[in-house]
């Protein structure tokens, strides 16, 4: 096997990428911490812990070893993001492009992806893959876009993008790195208020209004941290924020439905093989902002609740109470 593609986490969204990239017969390097898991994916063909629904392409071979990665010149890393650097940390030197799937902000740190593997790679040879993705159509060959931002600008793009791009999986370029991860972190969030919305009956009206304020969020935050607004109005901010605040299939919207259902945060997590990222994002996103002055009403809503400090509907009720404003506020 001769894979030019290894992918670093066997979650749903690792296996989903590792089908898509090994749906043209390409080899793909897996790997998976669990030493049961790298066995049925390569005895059954399949991930039945993660990704159940998909039949993983014959190209794809798992492995628990990270040193049968060093020679691989492209490695996607798709561990949860609480969790990326203490992967990041066992990884083989070497020359090669970091490709960064995980969309979170390191708790008590609060540090962006990219921030966490810079020890482990050089700015021009880190890039970020975000966008509106669900795992389980990605793996099913259905029609997929998603932002590649690259911190090594079109040189990177142009070793990336041929290398990465299939049919049904189309990259677009960007070199805004810090907004293709804010806005795959905040949606997050965002995406369990959404959740709560559901769980409480509020109805679309309530849902809609909650994803453009939302989204109005993510802009003040994102252009206090250097993001430019034309990477957050694209697939890897508006686009990943609707298709997440829309449906049960997002782990964070279906977390907040839980919530808006009367759960706890830890009731509702408990039993859960799946990360829903929001849950650790929320608390630390709401400390950056209050930090750094930047008014985020929903996200702080949202980490109330993850907190247990109020029930979903006192939450509801304080945010429809604040003061009346200009709907186009200055976003900085």
């Amino acid at each position: 096997m001769s894979a030019k593609i290894g992918v670093i986490g066997a979650g749903a969204w690792g296996t989903a990428l590792a089908q898509a990239f090994a749906s043209d017969g390409s080899d793909v390097l897996l790997w998976a911490r669990e030493t049961e898991l790298v066995e049925e994916i390569n005895r059954d063909r399949r991930n039945g812990l993660y990704l159940p629904s998909a039949a993983l392409a014959s190209t794809i071979r798992a492995t628990s070893d990270l040193g049968e990665f060093a020679a691989l010149p492209a490695l996607l890393v798709v561990v949860p993001a609480q969790f990326l650097a203490s992967v990041i940390a066992g990884l083989p030197a070497g020359d090669r492009d970091l490709v960064l799937c995980a969309k979170g902000i390191e708790a008590g740190t609060g540090r962006l992806m990219a921030d966490v593997a810079a020890s482990a790679c050089a700015p021009e040879r880190l890039a970020v893959l975000s966008g509106p993705t669900f795992a389980h159509e990605v793996a099913a060959g259905l029609p997929t876009a998603v932002t590649l931002a690259c911190g090594g600008g079109r040189a990177q793009w142009d070793r990336l993008a041929p290398l990465l791009a299939r049919p049904a999986l189309r990259p677009y370029y960007s070199d805004d790195v810090v907004g293709a991860e804010i806005g795959g972190a905040v949606k997050n969030v965002l995406a369990i208020a959404c959740g709560v919305v559901e769980g409480l009956n509020l109805g679309q009206n309530a849902r809609a209004a909650l994803i453009a304020r939302g989204y109005a969020e993510m802009l003040r935050f994102g252009l206090a941290r250097g993001a430019r607004a034309e990477t957050l109005s694209g697939l890897c901010g508006l686009g990943d924020l609707v298709l997440t605040c829309s449906s049960t299939s997002s782990r964070n919207f279906s977390l907040g439905l839980a919530l808006g259902k009367g759960l706890t945060a830890a009731e509702a997590l408990s039993g859960k093989n799946s990360v829903a990222e929001g849950a650790a994002t929320a608390p630390v996103l709401a400390d950056l902002a209050r930090r750094d002055g930047i008014q985020m009403p929903i996200v702080e809503a949202v980490e109330r609740l993850l907190k247990g400090e109020a029930p979903a509907s006192a939450v509801v009720s304080d945010l429809l109470s604040r003061p009346l404003r200009d709907e186009q506020e200055p976003l900085s």
